[in-house]
Parts: C-alpha cells; structure tokens; sequence
C-alpha cells in the first residue's frame, strides 16, 4: 500500500488540522505520502489545539498545508487547478450535535456550501477517488442495532445529522450523473490523542482532574461506540486505493460504517476513565439533551466483507492513551 500510494501526486485532506484529519496525515506522512493539507483554522474550538498539530505535521517535507476555506469557492477551485489532487478526503466540516441547535448557519455554509464546492470541484478537476467523512448521527433514534448502512435514516433528530445525510445524497447524485468515485465513511464517537475538546471524554478528564462536576445526560443511560483514532486512520487507509466501480446501472458510491461494534454504557466509560486518572468524578445527572440520540451501535460488516478490518481497539486501551497525552499536553504546561 505504501509504494502504491507513493505513485500519487498530492494526495488532498481537507480539515487537515482537525482531529481525524490531523491523525490522517501524520499516518500517510510518516507511510513516505505527499499530503496537501487544508483548512480554514475556525474557532469552533480552541485554535492553539489546531495549530499544534499543524506545527507537527509542517516538520515532514512532503506535507503542504493551504488555509481556506471549503465554504469559498473560488479558494476551493484556486486549490484543485494548482494541484490536481487525484485522491480526495473530505474531512472538514462543522462539527457538533448541541453546537448545530445553537448556530445552525454554520452548518449550512461548512456542510452543505462547502461540500457542494468540493463535488464541483471533483466534477471539474477529476479525481480518481473521493471519500467524505459522515457521521452515526444519521441514524437518530432508531431501536434496531446494530446500525447497518441499509438502514432508512430519513428521520435525523438534529440538524448536524441533516447536513450529514444531505452530503451523503449530494455524493450519490454526482456519483451518478459524474462518474466520480466517493465512498461516505459514518463514525461512530472518535476519541483519542489530539482530540476534540467539546467531545464528552476530553470535557470529563479535564474536570475530574480538576475536580470540577461532570454532566451525565440521561442519567447516564446512554450507549456509544466509541472509537479509537488509530483504527479510523487505518480503515481510511486501506480505502484509498480501492474507489467503488460502477455496477450496472449502480454509480460507483459506497457507505461504510466505522465503529468499534461494541456499544459501551456512558457509566461504564465513566468509571473506566476514573480508574485510569485515579480519581472519582463529581457527577451532576441530566435528561437527555435535545439532538442527542439514546445508543449508536455500528454495524460494520462492510468493512470485514471489502477490507477484512473491523476496529477492535479498547476503550481501556483507548483511554489509557488518551490520558497518557492529555497528561503530557496539559499538565505540564500547567492549564
């Protein structure tokens, strides 16, 4: 896979100082690929975060990082007739359940504008593969486990999820009518080193090591199948070079669902997290919040059945290194 990816000129990632899409390009780079990095360093979260990362990957040779934004398009077009990326990874979009019902122009102009301006662009400058990052939200609140890709998810339960469904139906209709090759990858709770910091697991280490209460909505009854980074990067990986074909009157798309496939209880995540900081968490229990959904659970067949790979790291594992950077990241910088 290495030598095969080598053969490619810049291979593009979008949101590539975000959190998957900083690990992305750490994984290819270190693997000898050249990776043409872009992103427009919003401050959706604290942008010091973004920045480090960026420093990290600026120290490899073969990274080149472009600020833009995907909502302009005339950056986007700029981009793609410079470099002619022939591999794709759409990762940057605005993230965020709760943060969608507070600020919703912000998901039409990242998730719907932008990812528009990306399809045009693949459409204009061709690409040989296109994958775009989705998300488990689509599910909703459906009872039936695990989660499959053949699912109906016309009932998303916040707007996030609608963007996220809506690129997925963006994707299909220029697959189609374009030929382009586009693989939607939905994750399932990512977690790990270089996180997120709105995401529960960043928010909870730090207030238990502050002593600080940790909100638990549903009072706890919640379910989520979480992730680690490292499997994400790795099934990314083994996509790259494998686009969809066309099959008959079937565009050449795919889903994909990327989970652990081991649903985990949030009290159980909890008390492992305590185990690992070695300190018991002050907890202040909450109903559910409007847009959250009850459990996701990840079917992951597609991934075992195309790619012989299912993620199967942890969350002790996963958590453990989590700490571990947090500690090393935080800490000793004394915040």
């Amino acid at each position: 896979m290495k030598n095969e990816l080598n053969f490619h000129r810049n291979m593009l990632i979008t949101g590539a100082a975000g959190f998957i899409g900083f690990h992305l390009s750490k994984r290819l780079l270190e693997r000898g690929v050249a990776v043409l990095g872009f992103d427009n360093l919003n401050d959706y979260y604290d942008v010091n975060l973004k920045l480090d990362r960026l420093e990290i990957l600026k120290k490899n040779k073969k990274f080149t990082f472009v600020e833009g934004d995907l909502a302009d398009n005339e950056s986007v077009t700029k981009l793609f007739a410079a470099y002619r990326p022939e591999i794709v990874v759409n990762l940057a979009a605005q993230a965020g359940v709760r943060h969608s019902i507070e600020n919703p122009r912000a998901y039409m102009d990242s998730n719907i504008t932008g990812f528009f301006n990306m399809l045009e662009a693949c459409r204009n400058y061709p690409v040989k593969h296109l994958l775009y990052a989705s998300s488990s939200s689509v599910y909703g609140n459906q009872e039936k486990t695990p989660f499959s890709v053949n699912d109906n998810v016309d009932n998303p339960i916040s707007l996030y999820a609608a963007t996220k469904k809506s690129n997925e139906l963006m994707a299909y209709a220029y697959s189609h009518l374009y030929d382009i090759p586009a693989t939607g990858l939905r994750f399932f709770t990512v977690y790990g080193p270089y996180g997120r910091p709105d995401m529960a697991y960043f928010s909870f280490t730090k207030k238990i090591i502050n002593g600080e209460p940790i909100k638990i909505f549903n009072n706890g009854d919640m379910y989520r199948d979480f992730t680690y980074i490292d499997d994400i990067t790795q099934c990314i990986e083994n996509m790259l070079l494998c686009p969809p074909k066309r099959e008959n009157a079937n565009p050449p798309y795919k889903l994909y669902n990327i989970g652990n496939n081991k649903p985990e209880r949030l009290m159980h995540f909890v008390e492992t997290l305590e185990k690992i900081i070695g300190k018991k968490a002050q907890k202040e229990f909450l109903p559910m919040q409007p847009g959250d959904v009850y459990q996701t659970y990840a079917d992951v067949s597609g991934l075992t059945d195309d790619f012989d790979f299912k993620p199967d790291t942890t969350i002790e594992v996963g958590l453990q290194k989590f700490v571990d950077w947090y500690g090393n990241y935080y800490l000793r910088r004394d915040i």
